[in-house]
């Protein structure tokens, strides 16, 4: 029998999280027209690392992991809510979110 608390091995997590992270990854490089896109990739970039974060927590049986996890997940909450207000305010002013139009503006 394994001592390990997780019913799901180590490594299922671990893929798991190295599979969310290169679609991210992906996300955000090959799709550099929608700003969107760009904020979920970056979205699931984060929610893989809380799952490495959170696994590894489990498996040697110390919270600072989890910890870090709620960390993360609030500025993930934050980073969310500040980039799609922008996003909001920035479609009202032109009527367009290409990355390619925010690229040209000038304060």
């Amino acid at each position: 029998m394994d001592a390990s608390p997780l019913p799901v091995p180590l490594s299922a997590y671990l893929t798991l999280a190295a599979v969310l992270f290169t679609i991210g990854v992906f996300g955000i490089f090959l799709n550099r027209k929608n700003v969107i896109v760009i904020l979920m990739s970056i979205e699931l970039l984060l929610l893989a690392v809380n799952l490495n974060l959170v696994a590894f927590s489990a498996v040697l049986g110390d919270l600072a992991g989890q910890v870090f996890a709620l960390f993360v997940l609030t500025v993930a909450a934050a980073e969310a809510a500040i980039g799609l207000a922008i996003v909001v305010v920035y479609f009202r002013n032109r009527g367009s979110i290409e990355v390619e139009d925010i690229s040209v503006m000038r304060g």
